[in-house]
C-alpha cells in the first residue's frame, strides 16, 4: 500500500570470500545495507533496502545482483513491485471551444492500483439530465449535439479501496455556426 515502508532482502551463504550484493531500481543502482558473517570457512552476506513506497514505486523492477569470483557473470535476481493507491483524475475534452450544434467528448482519465471503477458521471452536483442526448459508456460522456442548456459543471468520481477521487470540467458552450465552403456565417441568438 502507499505509504507503507517495507524492506527487500537478499541473501547468499556459502562462498569464499564473501560475495558483494549490489541492488538496482530498475536499471540504477541503489544502496542497501550489508552485514557479513562468518560461519566456519565460509560467508554469508545479507544486503537489505528500507525504504516507504509511494504510486511511483509501482511496476518498478528492485534487483538483487550478487558478485563473487567465483562466478562468469554476476547472479541476479528480481522483484517486481505492485503498489496499491489510490485513483487521481483528470478529464480531457474533445473541442477547445465548444459550440451549439456539436459532438463533445469527454474523458475521465484515471490511474489507480487497484484500477477505479466504475466511473460515475454528474452534472452540477446531480445526475445527467438528457440520457438521450448524453451517452456514457465506461470513461467517456458524449454529448450528441451541444446546447446552451448543457452549460455547467461535469464530474467524474472513481473508487478502488484505497479511496475516492473525482475531477471536474466547467463546460460553456459558445453561439454555433453554419460553413459553407472556406465562409463561415456566425449564428447570434437575438439579431436580425
Amino acid at each position: 500500500m502507499e505509504g507503507d515502508e517495507i524492506t527487500l532482502t537478499c541473501i547468499t551463504s556459502g562462498s569464499k570470500p564473501a560475495a558483494n550484493i549490489r541492488w538496482f531500481r530498475n536499471d540504477k543502482e541503489v544502496q542497501g545495507t550489508t552485514e557479513i558473517n562468518a560461519t566456519g570457512k565460509s560467508f554469508t552476506v545479507k544486503s537489505s533496502l528500507l525504504f516507504q513506497v509511494d504510486k511511483r514505486d509501482d511496476g518498478v523492477a528492485y534487483t538483487c545482483s550478487v558478485e563473487h569470483v567465483s562466478l562468469y557473470k554476476p547472479y541476479m535476481t528480481t522483484e517486481v513491485l505492485e503498489v496499491h493507491y489510490a485513483p487521481q483524475l483528470e478529464i480531457t475534452h474533445s473541442l477547445i471551444i465548444p459550440q451549439e450544434g456539436q459532438y463533445f467528448k469527454l474523458e475521465c482519465v484515471s490511474i489507480g492500483n487497484p484500477i477505479p471503477e466504475p466511473v460515475l458521471w454528474s452534472k452540477d452536483g446531480g445526475e445527467l439530465p438528457d440520457i438521450e442526448r448524453m451517452i456514457v459508456e465506461g470513461r467517456e460522456l458524449t454529448i450528441t449535439t451541444l446546447n446552451k442548456t448543457d452549460n455547467g459543471t461535469y464530474r467524474c468520481e472513481a473508487s478502488n479501496h484505497m479511496g475516492t477521487s473525482f475531477a471536474e470540467y466547467i463546460l460553456f458552450v459558445y453561439g454555433g455556426y453554419l460553413c459553407k465552403d472556406l465562409f463561415c456565417l456566425f449564428i447570434i441568438k437575438g439579431c436580425a
